[in-house]
């Protein structure tokens, strides 16, 4: 069903010019920024919904964008959000049912660009990532064209992402962005995550504590810095325009239009997991008297618990875990893998003590993904054989994605050489986790806890196998109104008319 909020054909916008950043930008407004980026959307649910826009549909959508503005959630709602749900939790009132509270933000690919005839957030280049697209970037990525999802080698113009406390609420959401967009648009792939239930909840579904590292933005993030033995990342590593958000290893700004400050460009992955399989080997491999998967442990970083291996390497330590100081007060010894191998997983990604902090620090990105699909079944278990599809739905964010996402996957996960310069482990070999072989062949990696360079553990199949994706841009909430949205209530001036419903002024609604 269409809205029926009133439409009139509007001439496309006019292209934004590019100006060098002023001297001295505005702070970051937390109202002005979408709440997935910072500091992430609360949930227990979350759908992600890929579109199209239709041909001879552009102003009706932007449009239509206009009318979903209010349901954008931007950073300082979600900390409202996040702070409700603490509070409520905390009080004599909490009975362990969750508070029904929804988020939605929204990205735009290049193509979604392109059908929108907005200028690209990128001026000085045709060969961005963000530009060629996820698809067209999977010989960078190790990515096997056949395992790719019929769905993500269409065309996606942009992703909706709905948050939500259930099922239920995700639904309700979905809804009601459907009937605002009305024919609008095509729908090219809906697909839901979750958390996991129980004692697995926080954890992916090979059993790890996910998301333990995560950078602090400087003067934005308020908590205790999760990692005390890393500083804090430069605001333009995350935000467009701002401060670190420059060309290469030079101190120049990267160019962009002025109204691409203090968005962020995302990267989503559709990847599944094969868990029985991955655990029988692990149980295989497992080293005679070794305690249960410590082989698993060596590859990953960190045991199932989340303790990292550097500070307990011979058995796990849920109660360092479980303290948000210690279970990332680590770094690691830059020419020795006796306590972590070069290649685990959390070393290869981002390798605190192996370079300058500035080498590691320019990669960090902010993770936000889901885990989907059911439990591994008796059966699945049983025979360690994958029969229904699991994995998680993994969402980054960045100011470049060639500097972010796709170095970490292309020349740091997938790189045998990597990290360089180990003396006595020239060839560290594959990220088992995530590192893809060209071919999709064999990998291998050095687990070795004495530095010998002749110990290798063959990896003979990925467990983790890229199925899709498509890299995005995640405006500011007032580019999203000012450039991307067309606003019904404007005179031939161009004057905006304040109305009733607030819908200059983008907020959070009740719920």
């Amino acid at each position: 069903m269409s809205s029926p909020l009133a439409t009139t054909p509007a001439a496309a916008p006019a292209q934004p010019t590019t100006t060098p950043p002023a001297t001295t930008l505005p702070p970051v407004d937390l109202h002005n920024i979408q709440g997935d980026i910072f500091p992430g959307l609360p949930k227990k649910f979350e759908a992600y919904w890929f579109i199209q826009i239709r041909d001879g549909q552009v102003n009706q959508f932007r449009t239509k964008l206009f009318k979903l503005l209010p349901l954008i959630t931007s950073a300082a709602q979600a900390q409202r959000d996040q702070d409700q749900i603490d509070h409520y939790k905390g009080s004599p009132a909490f009975n362990g049912q969750l508070l029904k509270l929804s988020g939605v933000n929204i990205g735009f690919s290049h193509k979604g660009l392109v059908k929108l005839g907005i200028a690209d957030p990128i001026t000085n280049t045709t060969t961005d990532p963000f530009q060629t697209g996820m698809f067209n970037d999977i010989g960078n990525l190790n990515d096997q064209a056949d395992k790719w999802l019929p769905d993500f080698k269409k065309d996606i113009h942009a992703l909706i992402f709905i948050t939500g406390e259930s099922l239920a609420t995700i639904h309700e959401r979905y809804a009601e962005l459907k009937w605002i967009l009305g024919s609008t648009i095509q729908e090219v792939k809906l697909t839901v995550g979750n958390v996991r239930p129980g004692k697995e909840n926080g954890h992916e579904h090979f059993g790890y504590l996910d998301g333990v590292s995560q950078p602090n933005i400087q003067g934005i993030d308020k908590s205790p810095d999760p990692n005390p033995v890393e500083a804090p990342i430069p605001q333009g590593l995350i935000l467009c325009k701002r401060d670190g958000d420059v060309i290469g290893t030079s101190t120049d700004p990267f160019p962009r239009p002025d109204w691409a400050l203090d968005g962020s460009f995302m990267a989503f992955r559709y990847l599944t997991q094969n868990v029985p399989e991955f655990q029988a080997f692990i149980d295989a491999k497992n080293p005679p008297g070794a305690p249960q998967d410590f082989l698993g442990a060596r590859l990953v970083g960190r045991w199932k618990s989340g303790a990292p291996i550097d500070l307990t390497p011979l058995h796990d330590d849920p109660a360092l875990a479980a303290d948000p100081i210690k279970i990332n007060h680590f770094t690691f010894d830059a020419q020795s893998q006796e306590r972590c191998p070069f290649a685990a997983h959390i070393r290869k990604t981002n390798p605190r003590g192996d370079f300058t902090p500035d080498i590691a620090e320019k990669r960090r990105i902010l993770r936000r993904g889901i885990p989907f699909g059911p439990e591994v079944s008796p059966i699945e278990k049983q025979n360690q054989m994958t029969v229904l599809d699991r994995g998680l739905l993994f969402k980054c964010y960045q100011s470049q994605i060639g500097v972010g996402f796709q170095f970490l996957q292309q020349s740091w996960a997938n790189n045998t050489k990597f990290p360089f310069g180990r003396t006595k482990i020239p060839t560290p070999g594959f990220d088992a986790i995530i590192g893809q072989d060209p071919n999709g062949g064999d990998r291998t990696m050095d687990i070795s806890a004495t530095n010998d360079p002749n110990s290798s553990l063959d990896l003979p199949v990925e467990w983790v196998i890229s199925k899709g994706g498509e890299y995005f841009f995640s405006p500011s909430i007032s580019a999203l109104r000012e450039v991307f949205a067309l606003n019904p209530f404007v005179n031939g001036n161009g004057v905006h008319h304040e109305n009733g419903n607030g819908l200059n002024g983008v907020h959070h609604p009740e719920l």
